[in-house]
């Protein structure tokens, strides 16, 4: 585990950003394969700025900001210009809504925007197994229970986002809202049960 803050080390844990001398902190043992919940075929579509707004629980005007500022920026393709539409991943999805949940319960933006760089470089690799954790000033990756024992051991006041439920979260948010191939542009219509509601709502007047 890693975490952000003075780079004190707790037991097993390390800081995901530390002392200024010490800004990457070695990472335990890897855990044995991926285990990726994407498919091949998920991996090949992306999502509209209002959809991944709809999907994270955000609003327009973050979003905006947040690719702006480089914070959370869409890695399949960004907005260049009249006409062009920013298209975020799923994995791009998760990340929106995990600082959105860390907005939600007081962690610093700053303290926020160096974790999402920490992940960045990590490739996000293993996030659907990851729970991270902060007591309000730093931030810890937790790859294995044991890692999550010992900071809850640490007798600190901290709150945890288990980014296996925000995957999950995600994937059925996004099962219901409209995607788009990468390679051709084309248009996925999802069936959403609120389109449903609303079609039955019309034939009722």
């Amino acid at each position: 585990m890693r975490s952000s803050g003075d780079g004190t080390a707790m037991g097993g844990p390390y800081p995901l950003h530390g002392s200024a001398t010490d800004h990457s902190p070695k990472r335990p043992m890897a855990v044995q394969g991926s285990g990726d919940a994407t498919s091949e075929e998920t991996e090949q579509i992306g999502y509209r700025g209002p959809t991944a707004c709809a999907a994270a629980g955000i609003t327009y005007r973050q979003l905006d900001y947040w690719a702006r500022t480089g914070l959370v920026e869409p890695s399949v393709r960004a907005a260049g210009g009249s006409g062009t539409q920013r298209l975020y991943s799923f994995r791009d999805v998760v990340v929106l809504k995990v600082v959105k949940r860390f907005l939600d319960t007081g962690v610093s933006l700053q303290n926020i925007r160096t974790t999402v760089q920490h992940l960045r470089e990590s490739g996000f690799r293993d996030l659907e197994r990851m729970t991270l954790m902060s007591d309000g000033a730093t931030v810890y990756e937790c790859t294995s229970p044991s890692e999550v024992h010992d900071l809850l051991q640490g007798g600190q006041g901290v709150f945890g986002i288990a980014v296996g439920v925000v995957w999950r979260d995600v994937e059925a948010a996004l099962s219901q809202l409209h995607g788009e191939r990468i390679d051709t542009g084309e248009t996925l219509i999802r069936h959403n049960p609120a389109d449903e509601l609303a079609r039955r709502r019309n034939r009722a007047v």
